[in-house]
C-alpha cells in the first residue's frame, strides 16, 4: 500500500487537516492532525488512527504503524519545536 494511500483513507475517515505518511516495506510513520482529537489521550489518539485502518493491519498489508496525532493547536507548537532542531 502506498503513503498516499494510507494518507486518502485516514483522511476520508478522520477528516483530518493534515497527514504525512512515511512507508519502509510494510512498516508506517503517520503524523495526523485534526480536530478529532480534541481532548483524546495519547492512547485514544492511536486508536482513532488505527481504526481505519484495521483491515490492512488484519491482513498484513501493513505490518507496523507509528503515529504521532495532534490537534491542530498541539501541531503548532510541535512543528515550531521541530524547526529549533
Amino acid at each position: 500500500m502506498e503513503p498516499n494511500q494510507v494518507e486518502q483513507v485516514l483522511t476520508s475517515a478522520l477528516a483530518l487537516e493534515y497527514v504525512k505518511v512515511k512507508a519502509n516495506g510494510s512498516h508506517y510513520e503517520v503524523v495526523a492532525v485534526g480536530e478529532c482529537f480534541e481532548g483524546a489521550s495519547r492512547v485514544k489518539k492511536q486508536q482513532l488512527v488505527y481504526g481505519p485502518l484495521t483491515d490492512k493491519i488484519s491482513d498484513g498489508t501493513i505490518h507496523a504503524v507509528s503515529i504521532k496525532a495532534f490537534t491542530p493547536t498541539e501541531w503548532k507548537r510541535e512543528s515550531k519545536l521541530m524547526q529549533l532542531q
